[in-house]
């Protein structure tokens, strides 16, 4: 097959932060498509823009993998990494399950800056010890499997980073994932970092006593420090977060 499809990661907002390499490729594209906001943000080029909504993820997948098959150079963009919660993952699911001739096809995956190194670089160095990523959206896996995951991670003692925390379809997830927290952790450094990147970015230091979910939404991402994260206060200016490479028992 002469398609080639290319799962491309924006980074989380600032073109600044697009990598060379995905502008590149996004040049090549005969066919964008992807969540029609992460297709807005592709400078303009001659390609076709195939936006959709969002949920519809696997759809979209299959899509790019019919355009490929018939030639096309498909650029396939997310925001963040594409290996990240994003459409990686649901091009092979797709693959996978679809059409044996879809596995002949030139598929790369382009990384790109994910929220949660973009939030971190922000704080200082919070993820300088193990670290673990958490989407707290339930519409693909249970809560109870969520709050399973909360609660090993706790007791692994991870520097934990939520995606997906809140929405209007899911208003309720974050506040639950606090009172798991605060149930098997001891007090933590919370940040909440809305936007990065973007204009209206804003970085709220708090800690998981004080943190209120009203506070979060879509755009934020959650992180929560391990029992050893420190904070470095600086008068005025925010403070530095940072996890200690070395452990202290």
């Amino acid at each position: 097959m002469t398609g080639r499809v290319m799962i491309i990661g924006l980074g989380p907002g600032p073109a600044k932060w697009v990598t060379p390499e995905a502008s590149a490729l996004l040049a090549e594209a005969t066919d964008i498509i992807g969540y029609g906001p992460y297709v807005d943000r592709v400078p303009p080029s001659p390609a076709k823009r195939h936006a959709s909504d969002n949920r519809v993820e696997v759809d979209r997948a299959r899509h790019a993998l019919d355009l490929a098959s018939g030639g096309a150079r498909v650029a396939v963009v997310s925001g963040g990494d594409p290996g990240v919660f994003a459409m990686a993952a649901a091009v092979f699911e797709a693959v996978e399950a679809g059409d044996p001739a879809w596995r002949d096809l030139d598929i790369t995956v382009v990384p790109g800056v994910t929220a949660v190194l973009a939030a971190a670089a922000r704080l200082g160095a919070p993820l300088g010890h193990d670290f673990c990523v958490i989407s707290l959206s339930d519409n693909l896996k249970p809560w109870s499997i969520i709050e399973k995951r909360l609660i090993a991670a706790v007791e692994g003692d991870f520097v934990l980073a939520f995606y997906n925390p809140a929405s209007k379809a899911r208003p309720d997830q974050i506040g639950r994932a606090f009172d798991v927290l605060r149930r098997h952790a001891g007090e933590r450094i919370v940040v909440l970092a809305k936007a990065v990147g973007r204009p209206d970015e804003e970085i709220i230091v708090t800690s998981l006593s004080a943190v209120k979910p009203e506070e979060v939404d879509m755009r934020t991402l959650v992180l929560i420090g391990s029992s050893q994260t420190r904070s470095i206060e600086r008068g005025k200016a925010e403070p530095w977060i940072y996890s200690p490479r070395r452990w202290d028992a």
